[in-house]
């Protein structure tokens, strides 16, 4: 069947985004690359569901270049010709760079600009005067720029795109972009993507599509057991850390690893108590700047990191509890954490890529959230595990969960793990011990820390990263807190502690990292040895040799 599949250069794309796509490395379209291109194409308004890793960036983002570029062979003004909105920064700044690797061979025609960072509004007029072709923003930065008079849509935009729509009205945009409405035009091409058809969704397919075709690609919301095994685990608050220390310290789960907890305070309590063993794990929460967040990404995608703990935060999502929250203040100002970014959200649409395992330690507290969460993982065509810590109190979410999850074959797709928790009852001992370390006062300090540290590196240092991009690559987001007393004996794992089932499956040590030579191969010819290579580990007072003085005769005397 894969033969009667249609193919790039069968859609009448432009040579250089062929090109772009070739050297990206994709032999053939998605399935939702595959039906909305062409009828992006003819022009038609798209409203699409696919699961998340299923390719909708590059399903939007083909057809809006191919037309920017066929405008431009019959008008050469510039113009802002498309705008893509998102609900997070970090998608913002993926958006914008999967737009820049396929306009690779067509950069001086196409150009995209990512306003949705904290940048000042003075600081992105300079970029939106150059009248960029595609302008990629929250709803909320592109109104005030339009309300600034920075940004003119009504005589040429030809394009309108809304990227993970199912999550606007969640982030609390439902007014801005019933305000933005008015700065459109009256004709314009409109792609609704989304992971779920919500509500919400349905609202805004009434606001701004004109006969939309309705793409409803993969009956579930997530891949099958196949390619993405789903567990859950029913253990208790000390339990989970038990379980989580026994995991990645005996590298039981294996790969890139996402952690999801739903508050700040436990992203940095996770983080300290797993910093006692001696296991380096990044922060991404709402706290910290959005620099730092993109970069951490970008780093984890690179390789640099294996462990990440996110904060999926509940107050995020339901906007309105925010603003309750922030009147109920009145006077009291006292707030001992930095302001929380709105506009935050890693579970969301960003692509995380060659993600092995999804952990969530706290429980979502949604449906949507659990399959955004574990959306992460299993991408594209990748196998993916994900697992799920339940505590007594949850079981009523667990069932709402597994309900949304079962398949037309009556069968949930989330399965309890039989982990024997005796088993690792050897370990506890210390995990307390940890624990006892975790304080609120340390964990209070670990995020104050943090949030200086990466404020000076984000703001301070970032004019110097613009020059010295390679200087950024050494910048690490993994380094230990220490606020709590560090145990060295924690570190290591007694042979005597590993379960005799696990001791031929787990290795505490090979996280370690191995200073063995590599033995090179000897080249031919004359090689030039050096002192050190000759008397490496020697003891020089035990090996040292007296060479007395020459005589002028050239004669030396040995003692």
């Amino acid at each position: 069947m894969a033969t009667d599949r249609l193919q790039f250069h069968e859609m009448g794309i432009d040579d250089r985004i062929l090109k772009a796509l070739a050297d990206l490395g994709w032999a053939q379209p998605t399935l939702i690359q595959e039906k909305a291109i062409p009828l992006a194409l003819e022009g038609k308004d798209i409203l699409a569901r696919a699961r998340t890793g299923s390719g909708k960036t590059a399903a939007y983002a083909v057809p809006v270049i191919q037309r920017i570029l066929s405008s431009k062979q019959n008008v050469r003004e510039q113009a802002v010709r498309a705008l893509i909105l998102v609900p997070t920064k970090e998608l913002g700044q993926q958006v914008q760079a999967m737009i820049r690797q396929l306009t690779v061979y067509c950069a001086r025609d196409v150009r995209v600009a990512d306003i949705s960072g904290k940048a000042d509004l003075s600081a992105q007029r300079p970029i939106l005067m150059e009248k960029p072709d595609v302008v990629v923003g929250t709803p909320s930065r592109v109104l005030a720029h339009l309300s600034a008079h920075s940004l003119d849509l009504q005589a040429s935009l030809e394009t309108l795109v809304i990227d993970e729509a199912d999550l606007l009205f969640s982030f609390g945009f439902e007014a801005d972009l019933k305000s933005l409405l008015c700065h459109l035009p009256k004709i314009y091409q409109s792609f609704l993507m989304s992971a779920t058809l919500s509500e919400d969704v349905q609202a805004l397919k009434e606001l701004l599509l004109h006969n939309p075709v309705i793409l409803k690609l993969q009956g579930s919301q997530l891949p099958d057991s196949s390619q993405l095994q789903q567990y859950s685990v029913q253990c208790e608050e000390e339990d989970k850390f038990l379980l989580i220390y026994t995991l990645l310290k005996l590298h039981l789960v294996q790969g890139k690893t996402l952690v999801f907890v739903g508050a700040v305070e436990r992203c940095y309590r996770l983080k300290l108590f797993l910093e006692q063993f001696s296991i380096p794990t990044c922060v991404l929460n709402s706290e910290l700047p959005v620099h730092s967040r993109c970069h951490i990404i970008t780093q984890f995608n690179q390789g640099f990191y294996d462990y990440i703990i996110a904060t999926d935060e509940q107050a995020l999502a339901d906007p309105t509890t925010t603003v309750q929250a922030a009147e109920g203040k009145g006077k009291k100002k006292k707030n001992a954490g930095r302001a929380k970014d709105k506009e935050y959200g890693v579970s969301r649409g960003i692509d995380f890529q060659n993600v092995s395992n999804v952990i969530n330690f706290d429980f979502p507290t949604t449906v949507e959230s659990y399959i955004h969460r574990v959306g992460r993982t299993a991408r594209a065509d990748n196998p993916g595990t994900a697992l799920t810590f339940i505590s007594h109190t949850e079981l009523p979410l667990l069932a709402d969960v597994e309900d949304a999850l079962m398949g037309d074959n009556a069968e949930c797709a989330l399965k309890p793990y039989g982990f024997k928790m005796e088993e690792i009852e050897g370990f506890r001992y210390r995990c307390r011990d940890a624990m006892r370390s975790v304080t609120k006062q340390a964990v209070r300090e670990a995020r104050l820390k943090e949030i200086k540290q990466e404020l000076l590196n984000s703001e301070k240092l970032k004019t110097y990263f613009e020059d010295n991009p390679r200087d950024l690559q050494l910048l690490r987001h993994d380094k230990d807190l220490h606020p709590a007393v560090i145990k060295p004996h924690l570190k290591n794992v007694p042979e005597y502690l590993i379960p005799p089932m696990l001791r031929g499956v787990a290795n505490p040590m090979s996280g370690r990292k191995r200073r063995k030579r590599r033995e090179k191969p000897k080249p031919d010819g004359v090689v030039k040895t050096t002192f050190k290579k000759d008397f490496r580990g020697k003891n020089p007072l035990k090996s040292f040799r007296y060479i007395g003085g020459r005589s002028r005769g050239g004669k030396a005397g040995k003692s």
